[in-house]
């Protein structure tokens, strides 16, 4: 995978912590800076960490799965892709709230990152850098949720489903690249 690729992927894993971050911006009354902050290391971190794990989960059976491999990373990355699609057009309200407690950020950064781990089990089956991909991932959600934070509160709920929509339309064309490339249809 080249660093390109990384990059889209880090930014598609990025738009679910994006569309939270939104969602916690506009629930300030005023831009809470050391917030933003807390938001995004929070974002930034689970998202490093959690492809490491898929990567260590993904490599512990590659060899079993070798000949498939292009064909889970083309299933994995369009759940994703169809989920984050389905999300963006959906007219539930979540729920908001500008608290930065443990408990409530931990249980917003593991649900915004299980797709980053499905992404890290898909890492290692093609052998890619995984210090330089989390490092990537992480550096990316964390400048992103950043964002997102302040974009929230500045402009509320117009981009929240477009960024969802975005992640979603990204990881599916990733998804179907490798699948297309492994099974020499296309190269890039």
């Amino acid at each position: 995978m080249s660093i390109f690729e990384i990059i889209f992927i880090a930014v598609g894993l990025a738009m679910d912590a994006f569309a939270v971050a939104i969602c916690k911006g506009l629930s300030m009354k005023k831009i809470d800076y050391k917030k933003a902050i807390i938001i995004a290391l929070y974002f930034g971190l689970f998202q490093t960490l959690m492809p490491v794990l898929g990567y260590f989960l993904g490599s512990s059976f590659t060899n079993v799965v070798e000949k498939i491999d292009h064909w889970i990373a083309f299933i994995l990355l369009s759940i994703i892709g169809i989920n984050m699609i389905k999300e963006s057009t959906s007219k539930e309200e979540e729920k908001r709230n500008d608290k930065v407690d443990i408990k409530t950020m931990l249980l917003l950064a593991i649900a915004t990152s299980i797709d980053a781990l499905a992404v890290g089990i898909t890492f290692a089956f093609f052998k890619v850098n995984i210090l330089l991909s989390v490092i990537i991932i992480g550096i990316i959600t964390f400048i992103i949720s950043f964002l997102g934070v302040i974009i929230g509160n500045k402009f509320g709920d117009k981009f929240q489903n477009k960024a969802e929509l975005f992640g979603g339309i990204i990881l599916i064309l990733i998804g179907l690249k490798i699948l297309l490339e492994h099974l020499k249809i296309f190269n890039l």
